[in-house]
């Protein structure tokens, strides 16, 4: 499973994101997941896993993964209520900073 933090940098930089989230602005998501994109991003095309997106309060991310499923991609869902649904849960949230350095140590 991957989940997918759709939201953009401003939001981020506020708010902070979930720990292990992959960081795609919802401006770009579907240039990233379509592989005949310049932009592509091979994670998308990985089918044994599952995408799960989310956004500040379910809509943005509701609308793209219903885009991303006409598209094809079967394996995509969203938090409904977004991350202010996870953060009332009570759910582990990192800053933009600690996110970049986890980012940068598993890439090692």
């Amino acid at each position: 499973m991957q989940i997918v933090d759709i939201r953009d940098v401003q939001e981020l930089e506020r708010e902070g994101t979930v720990p292990g989230a992959l960081l795609a602005p919802r401006g770009m998501l579907e240039f990233w997941v379509d592989p005949a994109s310049p932009y592509h991003k091979p994670v998308f095309a990985d089918e044994s896993r599952e995408f799960i997106l989310f956004c500040g309060a379910g809509w943005r991310s509701a609308l793209a993964a219903k885009t991303l499923q006409d598209m094809g991609l079967r394996n995509v869902a969203h938090i409904d209520g977004g991350f202010a649904a996870w953060k009332q849960a009570g759910a582990p949230v990192v800053t933009l900073e600690e996110h970049k350095k986890e980012s940068a140590s598993r890439k090692v």
